[in-house]
């Protein structure tokens, strides 16, 4: 019988070189030219117009750009590649250098960056320099987690925000005002302005009475510590900046001083809050602490962090609950508060103002409604010894912000000032600690907002009601086509040589 001429061999032969003859090619001159085609469909390997236009905007300036670890990383972790990419397309600019170091080994660059230790250096980070300013990026800044919980790269707009505000020269600044307690930045506050420095804000300290105004560069006014209360000349000059959009951190733990603090009152009654003068302490011993001396102390006890309720457009406590239930760097032993007073929601309310507790106190169980809390008399007058023995055995808010949504101002007003500290914080009010740092952020977000947004991986998902329904769809779509395709690949090898 005469053989069938099949040309299925030589034909499969001749595409199998003809993608050989292409491809190859293409890749080694990709790979020689450092060519990338950018197929994801956010382009996270491509810049954005928006921050090709910034790119070209600062191309007058000289800027340096450090990441924080070997090149070789990215090969080792893909996933990481956009941030590559980014990295890659600011060294093609002719006025960026870009840096590759590891701060252990090359100390002097480390120092260079960051002379007196505030910044913080850790592996992958990113540090932007310009204009005699530099701005540090950690790395889990240039990550986001969507709605849905998944991973966004964030990098280009972090970058390109570092990159603005370096050129510009100007960090954002927060001052203390100082003249109404002998703890300032410079003495038992200095830890505490360095956290916050490390966030990359410019910290000084603020005398309100030499000055006509509120300078109009301060992002941040805290003040905290008050023995005693403020001038009616100062209280002006706040209010001014209050009304104006101004943010404001009241740290204001209990005192001594007899009388009201009128003037400081009138600051809070614009957030519509008022403070209580007393101290709170803690009579259940299940939620004591330990104190400095290693002792149980009422003063030092547990606290809770509400999380905003539904009708709450501001958010400054999930990320901290979250924190300490993960249990990585924050545990539940760490969620205290000492030396504390209240504050208390004023009677007036309006829709412009939007308030919620942010530190409270814990019940005696969950569902009892009963509350162990001591308040004790501290200052003021008979009346309010009167108001503040009425808080004992009752939940009382030792936290709050508000936040008039018609000017934009912010406060946050806390009853501790131990928290801030650099020898009264105790390890059990870590977490206290961390909240008041994680509101700077909150009352003025340092980073500059360039509108690139994150650009997201793209998932095609598929939604079963059953697991009956998940089989049924993977016998059509893989089981099944496989199963043809081993009947085809038996009749081939059965007929190849008829």
């Amino acid at each position: 019988q005469k053989k069938k001429f099949n040309l299925s061999g030589p034909i499969a032969f001749a595409i199998a070189v003809l993608v050989l003859l292409i491809f190859i090619p293409f890749n080694l001159i990709s790979n020689y030219y450092d060519k990338v085609i950018d197929m994801t469909p956010s382009g996270q390997y491509t810049l954005t117009d928006k921050a090709a236009e910034i790119l070209k905007e600062t191309s007058g300036q000289q800027i340096d750009v450090f990441f924080l670890d070997d090149e070789l990383v990215f090969e080792k972790y893909p996933q990481s590649l956009p941030v590559y990419h980014t990295l890659s397309e600011l060294e093609k600019r002719d006025n960026i250098t870009l840096t590759y170091f590891d701060p252990d080994e090359n100390i002097t660059l480390a120092k260079e960056l960051d002379p007196d230790g505030i910044l913080g250096m850790e592996a992958d980070d990113i540090f932007i320099r310009a204009n005699n300013t530099v701005k540090r990026i950690p790395y889990a800044k240039l990550w986001s987690r969507n709605s849905q919980e998944l991973l966004e790269y964030a990098g280009e707009e972090v970058v390109m925000s570092a990159i603005k505000l370096c050129t510009d020269g100007n960090l954002p600044k927060v001052y203390f005002i100082t003249g109404y307690s002998d703890k300032t930045i410079d003495n038992v506050y200095s830890g505490y302005a360095d956290a916050i420095a490390s966030d990359n804000y410019s910290v000084e300290s603020l005398d309100l009475s030499s000055v006509d105004a509120v300078p109009s560069d301060a992002a941040i006014v805290y003040l905290a510590g008050c023995d005693r209360d403020i001038s009616a000349a100062d209280r002006e000059k706040l209010s001014k900046y209050i009304d104006n959009g101004g943010a404001i951190s009241m740290i204001l733990p209990p005192s001594e001083t007899e009388g009201r603090f009128t003037n400081i009152e009138n600051l809070l009654a614009k957030f519509e809050l008022s403070m209580d003068y007393n101290q709170i302490s803690e009579s259940n011993k299940a939620y004591q602490y330990r104190d400095q001396d290693n002792m149980q102390s009422p003063d030092y006890f547990k606290v809770s962090y509400p999380m905003p309720g539904e009708d709450q457009s501001e958010n400054l406590t999930s990320e901290l609950n979250n924190t300490i239930a993960a249990g990585n760097t924050m545990s539940s032993d760490m969620v205290g508060i000492s030396h504390c007073r209240s504050f208390s929601a004023l009677t007036s309310s309006s829709e412009m103002i939007e308030k919620n507790s942010i530190i409270e106190n814990l019940p005696t169980s969950q569902d009892s409604g009963e509350y162990t809390v001591i308040s004790t008399p501290m200052g003021g007058d008979k009346d309010t010894a009167k108001e503040a023995e009425a808080l004992s055995n009752s939940p009382v808010i030792l936290g709050w912000y508000s936040y008039n949504k018609q000017t934009g101002a912010k406060l946050i007003a806390v009853g501790s000032d131990d928290i801030i500290q650099n020898e009264a914080v105790s390890p059990n009010t870590v977490a206290s600690r961390t909240l008041v740092l994680f509101s700077n952020t909150w009352l003025f977000n340092s980073d500059i907002s360039m509108g690139i947004g994150n650009k997201s991986n793209s998932y095609d998902l598929m939604h079963f009601d059953s697991a009956e329904a998940a089989t049924s769809a993977m016998n059509r779509n893989f089981i099944f086509p496989a199963i043809l395709a081993l009947c085809g690949l038996a009749v081939w090898l059965k007929r190849r040589y008829a």
